[in-house]
């Protein structure tokens, strides 16, 4: 399955995850699913994903650092968690339109509730299974490429 985007142009993905294992799962579930219209780019934890939303520091490059159109945000890393960057990603003006979908393997209520609270777009559980993630990844891909619009 090719994942095709609404408009035919390449979209940017950020994915904040402390865990080296589970960002190469998810760059190996993109693959799998067809991405030459995505643009997968990582952080490893909030503080970074903070800099690179804000273009400071080594993440000045527009260009090589673009602004994304889709987060995926894991809740539990060093420095800041997700909550926190969720938090300012959302009370800032220039941030907020993004959607952020939580991706994380908590499924603690308290976690879901404070997400959606804090402005969270949607709530995963990450899969166990490899083939699950794939899955996921091409609903996600399916749903915020193809059948939403996203501003521009």
């Amino acid at each position: 399955m090719e994942l095709m985007t609404s408009n035919n142009q390449s979209m940017v993905i950020l994915y904040a995850d402390d865990d080296p294992e589970d960002r190469m799962l998810i760059q190996e579930a993109f693959e799998e699913i067809g991405t030459d219209k995505i643009d997968l780019h990582f952080v490893e934890d909030g503080e970074d994903l903070m800099h690179y939303l804000n273009h400071e520091g080594q993440f000045s490059d527009t260009e090589q650092f673009p602004v994304p159109d889709l987060i995926l945000l894991d809740l539990n890393m060093p420095k800041k968690d997700g909550r926190e960057a969720l938090k300012e990603i959302k009370d800032s003006d220039a941030l907020r339109h993004i959607p952020v979908v939580v991706l994380t393997t908590s499924n603690a209520e308290e976690d879901i509730q404070s997400s959606y609270s804090l402005g969270v777009s949607s709530f995963i559980t990450k899969p166990v299974s490899f083939g699950a993630l794939v899955e996921t990844v091409k609903t996600l891909g399916k749903y915020w490429f193809e059948i939403v619009q996203l501003p521009q």
